[in-house]
């Protein structure tokens, strides 16, 4: 136990890999799944009544008469992918969670939408010119290390037809921009990250350089010890931009939030809508 502890002393390399799955975790994703479900918390996905606020502005920025085949990368249990639905688009969702997919077919089902769920990882989702538009909703895409959002934004470029466009939010780099390095312990009976007891680590590292920082969670147990690390890729407005014109995309518009808020360089999260145009390199 202490040997695996000692891994644990120092601060991680910049982008170091968790040691435990996370998204599909028997445990975890319960829990994952029930925040997603709670209508008023902003956890797993945010609250419901943003939900609704940003479906209605989507619809109307890139209405489904024009754009109506759209793909939703980490679309989880649907939750977006119902309410793009219901506005007229014809929805593939793709997400990792066994659990989410399971929930948002059966949802789908008993509804009667006819949704198109695929339970991959978004980095291996290879398509070629079928969407109008995509989606990535809740800062997933800054999770992400360098090598995988370059991979990333070459499967979203490939499967969009030619004029498509691709919507994602980002955290800027105003983000927990005065948070300061911490790590702190604590016992559990049970919880989110295991059903029996366990204890954590949970620390931030700032990566202030590479303007990335980190939530580690180090849970053991009385047989294990599993390390989660939660990465995340801040962006000025400079940035994203540069990193979407060089993977093709152009003429890319920025606001606050994916329900339309008026971008100003004070904001925490960024929204950028890019459309496909050609690629130079």
């Amino acid at each position: 136990m202490l040997s695996e502890l000692k891994k644990y002393v120092h601060k991680p390399a910049l982008y170091a890999p968790s040691t435990a799955k996370f998204w599909d975790d028997e445990h975890i994703s319960k829990g994952m799944l029930t925040d997603h479900l709670d209508p008023k918390v902003d956890s797993a996905t945010r609250n419901h009544a943003f939900i609704e606020r940003s479906a209605d502005w989507i619809a109307q920025r890139l209405p489904p008469s024009q754009f109506p085949h759209l793909l939703d990368l980490g679309c989880g249990p649907g939750l977006y992918a119902e309410r793009f639905h219901t506005r007229g688009y014809h929805v593939t969702g793709v997400d990792m969670s066994r659990r989410s997919i399971d929930y948002a077919r059966k949802s789908a089902q008993t509804l009667g939408y006819d949704i198109n769920y695929l339970q991959q990882n978004y980095l291996e989702f290879v398509n070629i010119e079928e969407f109008d538009c995509a989606v990535m909703i809740y800062c997933d895409y800054g999770a992400l290390s360098d090598l995988n959002r370059e991979k990333l934004l070459a499967n979203v470029f490939q499967a969009l037809k030619p004029g498509g466009v691709f919507l994602l939010d980002v955290c800027s780099t105003m983000h927990e921009k005065d948070r300061k390095e911490s790590s702190e312990w604590s016992f559990h009976e049970n919880g989110f990250w295991r059903e029996n007891a366990y204890l954590c680590l949970q620390s931030f590292f700032r990566y202030d350089k590479s303007e990335t920082y980190l939530n580690q969670y180090i849970v053991i147990t009385d047989g294990a010890v599993d390390c989660y690390n939660i990465w995340d890729q801040l962006f000025s407005p400079e940035s994203l931009k540069d990193e979407l014109q060089t993977a093709g995309f152009c003429e890319i518009d920025l606001y606050s939030d994916v329900a339309g808020s008026l971008f100003t360089p004070e904001s925490p999260i960024i929204c950028a809508i890019g459309r496909k145009g050609t690629r130079t390199g």
